[in-house]
């Protein structure tokens, strides 16, 4: 059968939500305003001259990495509550494998990343091994989250709402450890997206899902009796 006959006999199923969407999209644009302005923030790259009053760089670059570290705090923590509230493939045991077939699938995932084997397990949404990985990154995240409102309130005013966070950096170890983990977590996350745009392509290109695709419109496609499983898995919720 060729590939394009093949593609007429898959059938669509509306896999990620919308808010699923949504957190990613936002997810993924504040981490990278949060990189820009982060780095900046530590080795300030920008040659600037004249008077600093009239430019104020510094100042606006924290102003901008405070507003998407809200963003990406706020969709962050959002996305984790959807894993209670959203579909089958949204909820948390997508991430915790906790069944046996999860478990398997972890090898047999990294089997075929690590080119041990040809053929792609097939899963409707996350893969056990992406799971499992997604989990690791969203704990790094929360502890971004938290190195980060530590550090901002250590300089912040007493009155403002910053200051109330104060709390987190003996947490943390004190303010130079927070500002160490929080700059190790920035370069881990970002290795994982890179690695993550390369995965998704791959496996997108094997499995014929419509994996990219899917991220903005929500749906993925599959050979009718796949679709049949994943729609009924959705609608019972198991």
């Amino acid at each position: 059968m060729s590939a394009t006959s093949e593609r007429r006999h898959l059938e669509r199923v509306y896999v990620w939500e919308w808010p699923v969407r949504l957190f990613h999209w936002l997810i993924a644009g504040s981490i990278a305003v949060l990189a820009i302005t982060g780095l900046y923030i530590g080795n300030p790259f920008l040659p600037v001259t004249g008077e600093a009053t009239r430019h104020f760089v510094m100042g606006s670059m924290k102003s901008v990495h405070f507003i998407a570290a809200m963003v990406f705090a706020l969709a962050v923590l959002g996305r984790l509550l959807w894993m209670f509230a959203g579909n089958f493939y949204a909820r948390w045991h997508q991430f915790i494998p906790v069944t046996r077939t999860r478990l398997v699938g972890i090898w047999n995932t990294a089997a075929f990343y690590l080119f041990l084997k040809r053929e792609s397990p097939a899963f409707v949404g996350h893969n056990p091994l992406a799971g499992a990985i997604y989990t690791v990154v969203y704990g790094l995240c929360l502890v971004m989250i938290v190195t980060g409102f530590a550090m901002a309130s250590a300089g912040a005013h007493v009155d403002s709402m910053l200051s109330g966070f104060q709390f987190l950096i003996p947490l943390c170890g004190g303010l130079q450890l927070a500002h160490f983990i929080h700059h190790v977590c920035m370069w881990l996350i970002l290795g994982f997206a890179m690695h993550h745009v390369w995965s998704a392509y791959l496996v997108g290109a094997f499995e014929r899902s419509a994996l990219i695709d899917s991220i903005f419109s929500g749906y993925k496609v599959f050979p009718p009796e796949v679709a049949r499983r994943a729609r009924k898995q959705i609608e019972e919720g198991h």
